[in-house]
């Protein structure tokens, strides 16, 4: 016979677990249900987002691309879209879906929540551009509409992320830039960049190491089948055509080009002993590495002298306004000098 306080014991105790399990709003299996919830919204959104970037393209959405966006098998892919079309999100025509009104407009949510965290983590933020679309894929899916709206109204309703992409207003209006890809310029015209492809994500990160940034003027120097030559930010560089394909940029006008100030220099071309007068400070550098700088005192107007460099090349040590600051040599490149003639005695 069992005794009858160990059966009341038992029954504490599984009456301790259904409670933990079930209990509303925190129980585990509401916690399951949630992430499983979660889960699909996730690939709905993502499969919305696939389908809108390709009819922005004018490319047509299938089976086989969305299975490459997000990763799953043809089978799940086919059972996501009856799924999705039987919300009226898509309609789906053989092989491949486009997207309806209600499926546009919730595409354009999601896409607004994403380029507006990448906008934040750009200028608010000490993400590196490399991470800031991988982080903002990570929050757009838990970001209301009325969350992506105070986001905005933060930092002045923007009109495009760092990258160039039009953030579409809260009522699904997006403001396009018509421009052309930076290989199809001539050898000594001109361009502002105003887009990035920021996928291939290697391909990206290989531009953001370059320094090239949205904003920035371009002029081409000299393309071949091998190599893009370009000069911007005081400095020449040399790209591979894969990745001079993956920068937009507008012509400059005639007047336009007759006030660039090509006598710009990096902070890091001063040797030892030479002074500088900083000009502007380069948009490639944002958020909190921008506003120490400018604590700093590194402001259009500052003089600054280059002092000495670290061996090994390390840090460079500058003197501006009474105080010495150390400075790599790619936080120095983002700061644009005019050199100071040095005093010559007899």
């Amino acid at each position: 016979m069992v005794d009858p306080f160990y059966s009341l014991l038992l029954t504490f105790f599984l009456a301790l677990a259904v409670y933990f399990c079930f209990r509303p709003g925190r129980g585990y299996f509401h916690r399951w249900k949630q992430l499983l919830e979660m889960s699909e919204r996730v690939r709905i959104e993502d499969a919305l987002k696939h389908i809108f970037e390709c009819e922005s393209r004018q490319h047509t959405p299938t089976i086989q691309s969305l299975s490459g966006a997000l990763g799953l098998s043809s089978h799940p892919i086919a059972d996501l879209m009856a799924h999705m079309e039987a919300k009226k999100m898509v309609v789906v025509e053989g092989n491949s879906f486009r997207l309806t009104k209600e499926g546009r407009d919730y595409a354009l949510r999601v896409i607004r929540a994403h380029r507006l965290w990448e906008k934040y983590l750009c200028d608010k933020t000490g993400f590196d551009a490399a991470d800031w679309h991988r982080e903002a894929e990570r929050r757009e899916h838990r970001t209301s509409p009325e969350e992506a709206n105070a986001l905005a109204k933060e930092m002045g309703y923007p009109l495009f992320d760092p990258h160039g992409d039009p953030i579409p207003t809260s009522s699904g209006k997006l403001f396009s830039q018509e421009g052309r890809l930076l290989t199809e310029l001539a050898a000594g015209e001109w361009g502002r960049v105003i887009h990035i492809e920021d996928e291939p994500e290697d391909v990206y990160a290989q531009l953001v190491a370059t320094g090239i940034h949205w904003g920035m003027n371009i002029q081409l120097l000299e393309i071949t089948p091998e190599r893009v030559r370009i000069w911007g930010d005081g400095e020449e560089q040399a790209l591979a055509p894969i990745f001079a394909r993956n920068i937009s940029v507008v012509p400059l006008t005639m007047e336009e080009e007759e006030k660039l100030d090509v006598s710009l220099q990096p902070l890091s071309a001063l040797q030892a002993g030479e002074r500088g007068t900083v000009v502007q400070i380069s948009r490639a550098c944002r958020g909190l590495e921008r506003r120490r700088l400018m604590d700093f005192g590194v402001v259009p107007g500052t003089v600054i002298e280059a002092d000495m460099q670290s061996l090994y090349g390390g840090p460079t040590a500058y003197h501006l306004r009474a105080t010495t600051i150390a400075l790599r040599k790619e936080q120095a490149d983002k700061i644009f000098v005019t050199r100071q003639q040095q005093e010559v005695y007899s």
